[in-house]
């Protein structure tokens, strides 16, 4: 028997009492939601809010004196400074799909539940109406709402670590004058949540990039071309998607694997199982480095003998939903990309002698 992605559902064991509350930055129309949010939060059910710092040093909420007793209840945290990960029951998002794929990066493991509400440009990740807030928070709370399990990427870079050393005196054998030298000291790891995307480019070099393409350790493919795209079911509507993919429900367990721009007419889109282990390192006769991003953050060079090792994690998203994970799918597609919207055709007429 295979499970109906729409009957995952939100339970409680017991009632939450923390909630992590994540508005876009430098967006003035979010500060009137975001103080309503938090008051209702706070006096109406009395929950422990926690605010990322930056977001309270805005001016007009510093200076806001009626948001001041309010403001004073806040728990605050400082990202890449403080771990807030065992501290948080659920997560509400004020803003667009970026706001979800920042709220991911925060936690690199479990991740708890995450509301997310379409107050931004795109909003295919953000299925709720701010409108009525207050009813749709409760039914949260009261763990009456159905889920969609995200699944995010495990990401492992591997790097030679070079550190850089000057000859002596700074003058080589035949007399000339040495520029800093690199020398190997080691390897220099460094793992990512990633729930959009894993993008390998050719960054600002005008050459072709050339990266190789492993699966459980078997060569596949070598890419020229711009670059290439790893992605998940839920990134498959994203960069992917731009790229010529097919869009993937997000309840479907796989990865995507797309090129971009290839310099070959039959390098399509694939599709493998969720279970493999990708690796993706510089061809040894590339002409240039690659770079690598992490739902469009952390961009880093990857030079030879670095690579790239994707396989799905083990802590995926959990994504509230308005209705289900279907309807609130093809909505989305409907909405945001306005996927096979247009005019119908018309019907003939009928003959009166008919």
């Amino acid at each position: 028997h295979i499970q109906d992605p729409a009957s995952q559902r939100l339970t409680w064991n017991k009632p939450p009492k923390s909630v992590l509350v994540i508005k876009k930055i430098r967006d003035a129309s979010l500060l009137q939601p975001f103080k309503e949010l938090c008051m209702y939060l706070t006096e109406e059910n009395n929950m422990i809010v926690y605010v990322e710092k930056k977001v309270l040093e805005d001016p007009a909420i510093a200076n806001d004196e009626n948001f001041g007793p309010v403001k004073k209840k806040f728990c605050t945290f400082r990202e890449d400074y403080d771990d807030i990960s065992n501290q948080i029951d659920f997560i509400i998002c004020l803003g667009g799909d970026g706001t979800l794929l920042y709220a991911s990066s925060l936690f690199q493991g479990s991740v708890p539940p995450v509301m997310a509400f379409h107050l931004g440009s795109l909003g295919f990740l953000t299925p709720f109406n701010f409108e009525n807030f207050q009813s749709q928070v409760t039914q949260v709370i009261e763990g009456n709402a159905a889920l969609v399990l995200r699944s995010r990427l495990k990401v492992k870079v591997v790097k030679e670590h070079r550190e850089k050393t000057t000859v002596q005196n700074g003058i080589e054998e035949n007399g000339v004058v040495s520029a800093n030298l690199e020398k190997e000291v080691g390897k220099q790891i460094m793992q990512y949540q990633v729930l959009n995307e894993v993008v390998v480019d050719r960054g600002p070099s005008s050459y072709l990039s050339n990266v190789d393409v492993f699966l459980n350790g078997h060569l596949i493919t070598t890419v020229q071309g711009d670059g290439v795209i790893v992605s998940t079911p839920t990134g498959s509507t994203a960069y992917a998607a731009a790229a010529g993919a097919s869009m993937i429900h997000p309840n479907v367990p796989a990865i995507m694997i797309t090129p971009i721009c290839p310099h070959s007419l039959s390098f399509r889109p694939i599709v493998v199982p969720a279970g493999v282990e990708l690796k993706i390192m510089l061809s040894p006769d590339a002409r240039n480095t690659a770079w690598v991003s992490f739902d469009g953050r952390k961009r880093q060079e990857i030079c030879h003998g670095d690579s790239i090792s994707i396989t799905t994690s083990c802590y995926p998203l959990p994504s509230i939903c308005f209705r289900d994970p279907v309807s609130d799918w093809f909505e989305s597609l409907a909405e945001c990309l306005h996927w096979n919207v247009r005019k119908k055709q018309n019907n003939f007429a009928v003959e009166e002698e008919e």
